[in-house]
């Protein structure tokens, strides 16, 4: 079953793109460019999550956001906020008014994808999937399981979610900045050479003698799984 998104974004260009994108991805995509329409087509498509703007013509996402948290029957609603905004005050409000995540333009599909599907395995399960493969390596988010080859690997829940979130892209490089927002979250202060210590944790679960390593180190820029990697 794919997630239906609504995205709520008056910037033509950009509106294109971020619906092209995320039907690739296999999302469920209906769009409204206008304040005014927004909150009575949510009332009535009821969405999975909302991309919401936080410029809008009449009607702006701030209010609709306040709205939804207002309404019993929304109240439960995922909302990721979209703006130009950048100021901490600004993050700040957009949270505080009920929003489950904050993307501050330009961003990239990449991370954004990413933090769409972690708000939705949060509020969603039943419809952000269960399951993740990669070659011989199976990920379970229901169970909490991981395999490779058949046999069970165990990791610790950071290497668990650090994995997932390099299975959602393979062949993408995540940065060790974009690691530390996407498994340990934006709020949390954690050193940038602790995702490397986490990375080698991974590795060391995952990887008996004579298997090839699926993780790959981009030298200054980060971490990947191997596109080419094949058991």
């Amino acid at each position: 079953m794919s997630a239906r998104i609504m995205l709520v974004e008056d910037e033509e260009a950009l509106c294109a793109l971020l619906e092209y994108n995320l039907r690739k991805e296999g999302f469920a995509v209906s769009v409204v460019s206008d304040g005014d329409e927004a909150l009575p087509a949510i009332e009535d498509e009821r969405p999975d999550l909302v991309l919401l703007d936080w410029m809008l013509p009449n009607v702006s996402g701030v209010e609709i956001c306040r709205a939804i948290r207002a309404r019993a029957q929304l109240r439960d609603m995922p909302v990721i906020m979209l703006t130009a905004r950048g100021e901490e005050e600004d993050r700040v409000r957009g949270l505080e008014l009920g929003a489950d995540d904050y993307m501050t333009k330009p961003f990239s599909m990449t991370e954004l994808v990413a933090r769409i599907r972690a708000v939705l395995r949060r509020a969603r399960p039943a419809v952000a999937g269960s399951a993740a493969r990669f070659g011989d390596i199976e990920l379970d988010r229901d169970t909490r399981r991981v395999r490779r080859a058949g046999r069970e690997v165990r990791l610790g829940p950071t290497e668990f979610r650090l994995l997932d979130v390099l299975l959602q892209r393979p062949g993408r490089v995540f940065s060790r900045e974009q690691l530390l927002d996407l498994v340990w979250g934006r709020d949390v202060y954690v050193e940038p050479r602790t995702v490397d210590v986490h990375v080698g944790r991974l590795r060391k679960a995952l990887n008996r003698r004579g298997e090839r390593d699926p993780i790959r180190t981009v030298r200054s820029a980060g971490y990947a799984l191997d596109e080419t990697y094949a058991p």
